[in-house]
């Protein structure tokens, strides 16, 4: 069951970066670092803003995830109707602030009279137009999962990155729009992937007009609400953290997932395991058992094909100095992923769990250490190698955590419930 939903997941989230990697390839085909910088800094602060909003995914799929496993149908439909109307709302907002303070925005990783914010800046405000579509996919992909189907969301994601794939040569060179261009064809993708996810959670019946069109009672976004401020401290610690790796990054060069499914699927399957009839708190932590193993396996695998890869780095930039500094962190990213895998896993069983806070409290402790080996690689002029150490500090300081709330909260927790049941 864990690799039925995982392994579609896997491709899916596979997708995501392959398509990013064909941005990079055609852009590195511009021949200007500047170029490859500005695009660089420009999808840093747009993920790192949307994301801090987009808390929506880690709290619906255990939701839809508790009522599907209950068999209540109208109550996943209902969860998945709010959900898309908070990502409708919040997708507006997101929109309008990267739309009218881009400078502003785009200065959290790039200096005023840094070089490559002449590229940067046309390309934060066209991803800006995606804001509300990429939300509320985010919400169609959530839906699926939550009732265990993977495959849907990897069909519609194979469908509208195709789109960003043949559009990206077609706008940045046959029509002359560069990395304008670039960022042209990824709106156009979220898009298409926005009302591809729109007509087939109708046809599944997870979404109704009169649901969708009715504003829902605070009562019913509460539990969204406050899982969502949780994974929004979370979010905000996190891209924090990286947004001051991304600035550092910058200031010293200024021109220049597979896991990640398996975090999906322990949100899905611990709730699963609790709610479903023969279930409960013992099932749910076998299940948490087998995927932090899983999770230590598929980060070996994906370590050592990262670190075979070494040898394309060519294939994505024509200048010796871009393929030259990329080595160092694609070796240390290689090592990282071991550990990454079973961080993945350990989020995901914390999702599933609903411990939010705790996430959250974990996601700053970690930040913190990145930011501390952050100010520390400045002093000692580690470069780019002290950036991504400092990466490796957050990776380690959140494997002690998932660690930590696996073997000892949660196996305190069982004790604690179990007691409660016997006095009963």
């Amino acid at each position: 069951q864990i690799i039925g939903i995982a392994l579609p997941s896997a491709v899916n989230l596979l997708i995501i970066p392959l398509v990013s990697a064909v941005d990079t390839y055609w852009v590195g085909q511009m021949g200007d670092a500047l170029a490859l910088a500005g695009q660089g800094a420009a999808n840093q602060v747009f993920s790192s803003i949307f994301w801090v909003i987009a808390f929506l995914p880690s709290v619906t799929t255990p939701l839809v995830a508790k009522a599907a496993a209950s068999g209540d149908t109208a109550e996943a439909r209902r969860r998945v109707c709010e959900a898309a109307f908070l990502a409708s709302v919040m997708g507006l907002f997101g929109a309008l602030m990267l739309g009218f303070f881009t400078p502003a925005f785009l200065s959290l990783v790039l200096s005023p009279d840094a070089p490559a914010r002449a590229y940067a800046l046309p390309y934060l405000k066209i991803r800006a137009l995606s804001f509300v579509p990429a939300l509320f996919t985010t919400v169609g992909f959530a839906a699926f999962r939550g009732v265990m189907d993977t495959v849907t969301p990897l069909r519609v994601s194979l469908f509208s990155n195709m789109l960003n794939v043949v559009m990206d040569p077609v706008l940045m060179f046959t029509f002359g729009l560069g990395v304008a261009g670039a960022a042209g064809a990824t709106v156009m993708a979220e898009v298409l992937a926005g009302i591809t996810y729109l007509v087939l959670l109708f046809r599944r019946q997870l979404m109704s007009r009169s649901s969708l069109l009715a504003v829902p009672a605070m009562s019913r976004l509460l539990p969204l609400l406050q899982g969502g401020a949780a994974i929004q401290l979370r979010s905000l610690a996190l891209n924090s953290a990286f947004v001051a790796a991304t600035r550092r990054a910058q200031e010293i060069d200024p021109l220049g997932v597979a896991l990640f499914a398996l975090q999906s699927s322990a949100s899905i399957l611990i709730p699963s395991e609790r709610a479903r009839k023969g279930g409960g708190p013992a099932a749910a932590r076998a299940v948490a058992d087998r995927l932090l193993m899983l999770g230590l396996c598929l980060g070996i695998v994906v370590g050592c094909v990262q670190f075979a890869a070494l040898p394309l780095l060519s294939a994505f930039s024509a200048l010796p100095e871009v393929r030259r500094a990329a080595v160092t962190p694609v070796a240390i990213a290689s090592i990282m992923s071991v550990t990454a895998g079973v961080v993945f896993a350990g989020e995901g069983i914390m999702m599933g769990r609903g411990a939010w806070g705790a996430l959250a409290k974990l996601t700053g402790l970690s930040a913190t250490a990145m930011v501390i080996g952050l100010q520390l690689s400045r002093r000692f002029d580690l470069g780019l190698t002290g950036v991504w150490l400092s990466i490796s500090a957050f990776n380690l300081v959140n494997l002690g955590g998932v660690l930590w709330h696996h073997w000892v909260t949660t196996r305190r927790e069982m004790a604690e419930e179990a007691t409660a049941a016997a006095t009963k």
